[in-house]
Formats: structure tokens, sequence, C-alpha cells
């Protein structure tokens, strides 16, 4: 049997991957998963619901299907799985928000500018990029990727362990949406939750942490992480999508604040995209290393022998490895002595 040679397809399905991207924005901007579910199955019924043109849907939700968004039976349109649970907005785990941070205009225009962040060797943004101070494409990203971190939130409660009713001291840094810190609230009942991050995104954890009903035992300590006092002592320091902006030594230096404001027997709870050895899988998370250099001076995707390092520097006795499957991230739990 004589075997395929080289196919340029590679070149075409990655060059144009963009109109796949627009395509998907387009479809959540005209919320055509939810009218789906809603029961609007066809091109005109759709396009009545959403004030567009018939053949305009027609091809969009036609693309969506050879996506693998919708399912097609003759003239109909049915959701897939994976769209019912993740796109339709009566879902709760409904994450087409996310699209507003993810698309952001300062977020894509650091990869208009790869060639030269290459050449850099970090982004050409600015002299920091998106991890300059008091930048309010964080307020984006705490309002629109809460959704997404539901269950990486629990995933990283999971790690906590022992007896739920324990008094649990935590410190959330770079707190964000608050999610991991308000999830461990609502599985620890004697837990504090203290969140660290700038005024204008602690406002919105602070709404997460009203909502979610832990907002009495929810305290904000406003500013940088590298400023602000971090006060203590705790029994756990959550570091989550936080290293990965910095240098090993800026790293290396949160770290040792997180060993500093720790208890004797506290823990660091790192989250982050963490490859393996080659540094090429897996491919979803050693991809992300491409984010940081298109979006910040010095961030990176760091393998677990990279953290264990930082964390040993930073004066913490071990660390241990936790994959966090179906989740494309990786967890590090580091102990004080």
């Amino acid at each position: 049997m004589a075997t395929q040679g080289p196919s340029p397809a590679l070149f075409f399905d990655t060059i144009s991957a963009y109109q796949r991207t627009e395509a998907l924005r387009a479809a959540i901007e005209l919320d055509v998963f939810s009218l789906v579910a809603a029961g609007r199955r066809t091109a005109p019924e759709l396009a009545e619901a959403c004030q567009a043109a018939p053949r305009g849907i027609r091809i969009l939700a036609d693309y969506l299907t050879i996506l693998g968004f919708l399912h097609k039976h003759g003239d109909r349109y049915e959701l897939t799985d994976d769209a019912q649970v993740f796109l339709d907005r009566a879902s709760p785990a409904y994450v087409g928000g996310a699209a507003r941070f993810m698309l952001a205009p300062e977020l894509k225009e650091g990869f208009h500018q790869l060639t030269a962040a290459v050449r850099r060797g970090g982004t050409a943004l600015s002299d920091e990029g998106t991890v300059s101070d008091d930048n309010p494409i964080w307020v984006e990203f705490a309002r629109a990727m809460a959704p997404l971190m539901q269950m990486p939130a629990r995933l990283l409660a999971d790690l906590v362990g022992g007896d739920t009713g324990q008094p649990l001291r935590v410190l959330d840094v770079a707190a964000g949406h608050g999610l991991f810190g308000i999830t461990i609230a609502d599985r620890y009942p004697q837990a504090h939750i203290t969140a660290l991050d700038w005024p204008n995104v602690l406002a919105v954890a602070e709404e997460n942490a009203r909502r979610a009903g832990v907002a009495g035992r929810y305290a904000l300590r406003p500013g940088s992480a590298f400023d602000v006092p971090w006060g203590g002592p705790y029994d756990l320091v959550l570091l989550t999508n936080f290293l990965h902006h910095f240098d090993i030594p800026t790293c290396e230096q949160v770290a040792a604040r997180a060993h500093a404001a720790l208890a004797p027997g506290g823990r660091a709870l790192t989250l982050d995209f963490i490859p393996e050895p080659d540094r090429i899988t897996p491919p979803s998370t050693a991809s992300f290393a491409l984010v940081m250099l298109a979006t910040t001076a010095r961030g990176d995707a760091y393998t677990f022998a990279e953290y264990q390092a930082i964390f040993a520097r930073a004066g913490f006795l071990r660390s241990e490895f936790h994959a966090l499957p179906p989740t494309t991230q990786q967890a590090v739990v580091s102990y004080k002595g």
C-alpha cells in the first residue's frame, strides 16, 4: 500500500485558524447556541431570533457543524454535548463569557507582534506587557474567566484534605475572581480567606464571595503582591495562575514571601500550566508558554523540576506534583517545615 506523501494541510489549517476563532465569536455574540437549545433549530428560525440574514445564519451554522459545535439533520441543527454544557447560557457551566478576555485586543495584539516578541525574547507590547501595574485587563479576566475556573477550583480544594471542620487561614495571592479561595471557604466552614490583588480586581472577588455566601469570612488585602505586606501566619497560601507571568528569580521572591507568611507545617498550593520536561507535552499545557512569550516580558510555562527548585530555594522542605484531569492544568503542593 502506498504511503501518503507530504501534505500542505497542516499549513492551511494553521494559517486559517483565525476563521474558526471569529466564527465562534460571532456565534457567541449572536447567542446561536442558546437559541438552538431553546428550540430554534432551522436557519430561518435562528435568523429571526438573531435579527440576522437567513443566508448568514445558514453559512455560520453549517461552519459550526463542520467544526463540531453543532449537529445537522436535514435543515435542522442541534447542539453537540460539549456545546450544550458549555455554550448554552442557561447552563451553569456556560463559558462563552470567557471570550471577552481571551479575545481582548491587548492579548491579540501580543500575538500580532509575535515576530518581534521572538526576536526580543518577551512581549513587544510594552516593557511589562499584561503584568504592568494595575492593568485593567485583569478586571476583565476576573469577570470573564470565573466559569472556566470552577472545575480547577474544586480540584485544588480537594488537595487541601483533612477535616472539613478544621480552622484554616488562607491567603489567596493575585486572587482575581476569587474562585479558588471561595471554593475552599465553601468546603471548609471554619476557613477564613484573605484575598490579595489590585483594588478594582478585588471588587469582583468580593462580589463573588458575597454571592457564594462566604463574605463574612472573606477579607481583602488590596495592592501589589510584591509591595503589600502579606500578613499571616496562614495555613495555606494559594498561588493560582500567577507564577507563570514572571522569570524564575521573581518566582523565587514570591515563593520566599509565601514561606515567610506560612505557619509551621503550612503549605503553598500552586496551580499552573506545568509541562513535561520535554516542554512539548501535554500539548494543551505546554503550548501556554507561547502565550507568555507574546504577552509578558519574562513569563513561561515551568516544569515541575523548576518549581521544585524554586520552592526549595525559598526554604520549603518538599514539593509534590498533582495532575488535575480533565483540566489542562496541574498543581504543586509545597510544604513548609
